[in-house]
């Protein structure tokens, strides 16, 4: 029997318990936060971890216009004028990093929050700039393939937990025989770098990709443990092979504290409370 309506008590019950998403900070407010922390960060020559950290702190908080806002924030001299885009090559560069950096929040504040967000932002791109996004997927896992995947969330594993890296992932497999089998599955295919480099659309660094663990775990709170093992994560990157100097200042301690405060700074403005009217 096919069901067409949901029952009036079950549609009732969903109304409850603060299903809706949060008010959204003004246009003003998102903008002032974007001006002071995007400044600071042509500062520092650190504009990809700047927008990275934005993305995911926007996420986490639930805020998906706000991540159509940052696209058209990052992509034009006047957010509010269309005609102010920048050229459509560095338009899709940015919304392919912002799309790459929510594809790997879902690794850490879930799936739903997620597809908000890419909503959000997929409702902000332009028509030349949604053509010219990869639409074809990287990460279908195959025989020839699933080697390398497993290969890449071992190595990633290791990176960022060594010298806990075994003693971890034996205490995790003891909560559930497939909960390892499937942090390492996703740590091979999502969390980690694509393997086509630069050269692959929005590919995230193995430094970008700690920023977003850092930024997703510090903005969702309540989660310590995992915030400290991903900041050492952060830090220990600066042990890769081949960083680029943005990469090499984001895993120092500078740069890693820099990340955590940005965060700190921008949910400041974004999950402030929202003042109820006076009345008359």
């Amino acid at each position: 029997m096919s069901v067409k309506h949901l029952p009036p008590v079950v549609k009732q019950l969903l109304t409850l318990r603060n299903p809706n998403l949060p008010t959204n900070p003004s246009i003003g407010k998102l903008s002032a936060v974007f001006n002071t922390t995007f400044d600071d960060a042509k500062r520092r020559r650190a504009e990809k971890g700047w927008l990275t950290l934005t993305t995911c702190t926007l996420l986490t908080a639930n805020l998906p216009s706000s991540v159509g806002h940052l696209y058209r924030f990052t992509t034009r001299s006047d957010p509010s004028d269309a005609a102010t885009r920048y050229s459509v090559a560095d338009s899709v560069n940015k919304a392919a990093l912002i799309r790459e950096a929510a594809m790997k929040s879902s690794i850490f504040v879930g799936v739903p929050r997620t597809i908000l967000s890419l909503g959000g932002l997929h409702e902000a791109l332009e028509d030349d700039v949604n053509a010219a996004l990869r639409k074809t997927s990287t990460r279908s896992p195959n025989p020839q393939n699933i080697e390398e995947i497993l290969s890449r969330g071992k190595a990633l594993w290791a990176s960022i937990y060594k010298p806990h890296a075994e003693k971890l992932q034996d205490k995790l497999a003891g909560y559930h025989p497939d909960f390892m089998e499937f942090i390492i599955q996703a740590y091979g295919s999502v969390l980690s770098p694509l393997p086509g480099g630069d050269t692959e659309q929005g590919n995230l660094s193995r430094a970008l990709g700690s920023v977003v663990g850092t930024a997703c775990l510090r903005a969702e709170g309540g989660v310590g443990p995992q915030l400290i093992s991903h900041v050492f994560g952060l830090l220990k990157a600066r042990n890769e092979k081949g960083l680029s100097e943005e990469d090499y200042w984001l895993a120092s301690d500078e740069g890693t504290e820099w990340v955590i405060r940005t965060v700190d700074t921008i949910l400041d403005v974004v999950q402030e409370p929202v003042k109820p009217h006076a009345k008359l």
